[in-house]
Order: C-alpha cells, then sequence, then structure tokens
C-alpha cells in the first residue's frame, strides 16, 4: 500500500499526486460527470468519464508507469497503440516521444469518443481508428473480455457470425503501417484483451519490421501464441511484470 503512493508521488510529481488523490476522493463523494487529471508523464491535461474504468486506467500508465518497460527507446518515429481505450497510453507515448506519430486504434464507441477528446491537443501526430485489431479484414462485435469485470477496459472483439451486421470493421497491422508511410514501427503496443491469442495464431510477417514490442497477455494460451510467432522473427521476449511481455529486436 504505502509503495503505492510512494510510485504516486513520484511519478505523477506532488501538485498532481494531489490533485489525483482529491480527483479520487471526489470521484467516491460527489462524482462529477467528467474528472481532470494531470501527470508529469502527459504533456496535457487528461479526462476521465464518470464510474467508469477510466480512473484506475490513468493509475496504471502514471502512477505506476506501466511502461516503464520502454525506457530504453530513444528517438521513436511510429508508435502503433493496439487497444487505445480512451487515449491515456497514446498521450503517455506522444509526450515521451515528441517527434512520433501514433497510431491509436480502439473498438468501442464510447472509449473512442473519449479517446479523440483526450487526444485532441496532439494534432496531427494523433492517427485515430474506430477499428478492433484482428489478423484479416473482417467485420466485428464489441464485447466484453470473459475474465474480465465488465467495465470500459475490458472490451474485445471478435468475428461476426452469419446473421449479424458488424459493429466495427477489423483492420491488421500491416494495413496500418502502410497508411502511415512509414518503413518500420519503433513501438507496438497490443492490448486487447485476448485477442493476442487469435492475432498471433496466424502468420505476422509485420512482426520482421517491429523494433519494440509490448503486449498485455491474457492467460497462457495468449502468451503461447506470442512466443511462437516472435521467435522466427528474432524478437527475444521477456516478462516486465504479471501481465506485460516486452520484445525487443
Amino acid at each position: 500500500m504505502l509503495a503505492g503512493h510512494i510510485d504516486v508521488l513520484r511519478n505523477l510529481g506532488l501538485l498532481s499526486a494531489v490533485h489525483f488523490t482529491f480527483q479520487r476522493l471526489r470521484n467516491w463523494l460527489f462524482p462529477p460527470k467528467l474528472l481532470t487529471v494531470r501527470s508529469r508523464y502527459a504533456k496535457y491535461p487528461l479526462v476521465c468519464r464518470r464510474g467508469t474504468s477510466d480512473l484506475e486506467v490513468f493509475g496504471q500508465i502514471f502512477s505506476h508507469r506501466e511502461y516503464a518497460c520502454l525506457d530504453h527507446v530513444r528517438g521513436a518515429q511510429l508508435v502503433i497503440d493496439c487497444g487505445a481505450n480512451v487515449g491515456f497510453s497514446s498521450a503517455y507515448f506522444a509526450s515521451r516521444w515528441p517527434q512520433a506519430v501514433v497510431v491509436a486504434v480502439e473498438p468501442d464507441v464510447g472509449n473512442y469518443a473519449q479517446m479523440i477528446a483526450n487526444l485532441k491537443p496532439y494534432g496531427s501526430r494523433i492517427r485515430p481508428f474506430l477499428a478492433g485489431i484482428w489478423w484479416r479484414s473482417t467485420g466485428l462485435m464489441v464485447t466484453d473480455f470473459a475474465g474480465g469485470d465488465g467495465r470500459e477496459w475490458g472490451r474485445c472483439v471478435r468475428e461476426t457470425e452469419p446473421h449479424e451486421v458488424p459493429e466495427v470493421q477489423a483492420v491488421d497491422i500491416a494495413s496500418l503501417l502502410a497508411r502511415t508511410g512509414h518503413d518500420r514501427i519503433s513501438v507496438l503496443k497490443i492490448d486487447i484483451e485476448g485477442g493476442e491469442e487469435e492475432l498471433f495464431a496466424h502468420p505476422c510477417p509485420w512482426l520482421n519490421v517491429v523494433d519494440n514490442l509490448v503486449i498485455e497477455t491474457h492467460g497462457p494460451g495468449c502468451e503461447a501464441a506470442v512466443r511462437a510467432a516472435c521467435e522466427p522473427h528474432g524478437i527475444k521476449l521477456a516478462r516486465f511484470n504479471d501481465e506485460l511481455m516486452v520484445g525487443v529486436r
């Protein structure tokens, strides 16, 4: 518990840590519609929605610096953020590498709308996509991760059945890269709530142009698929914590 408070203070700074604590208390006692939060690791303030998982996502990324595993990366030019939620991870990446273009992909309409609002100050450096990451072009349905708590941070996708109208379209990594005009992906972040297993179970030729990979695996099946896909492409994987795997070429 104490270590967690120390992380918040160290990573947010004194004023932002006090503000974050106040906002959490406010959200519990007198929940407003929106909460503004700040971090020394985000160039601009960010907004959380009332009664959602947004504050917890902010805490993971900024208070506890979930992506400190990428501190070794210098001069990133292209970041692809798969499963961008409300844009906190993309804001972190855009602030850390001010020269980088960040492609932010999110399938949930509500999350996507909040993501657009949070990332607007970064201008044309952000390339947003309302889509689901998949291994092929197809229609998708947005659902909740079976192992989650049913809240906004647990949205995932599945392929449509023949009788269903797609809620969102799929996009694959190679297509995203082609739209950017870049030759390589400096950082590829994947957190798609179990969809990793389906993605990595199919050929992944785009791994040849990925320099750094950070992925949240959801269960042993996901981890096994990621390891099997990365090995032939020369990406060395290591576990950063209980949730994240980091790959470096």
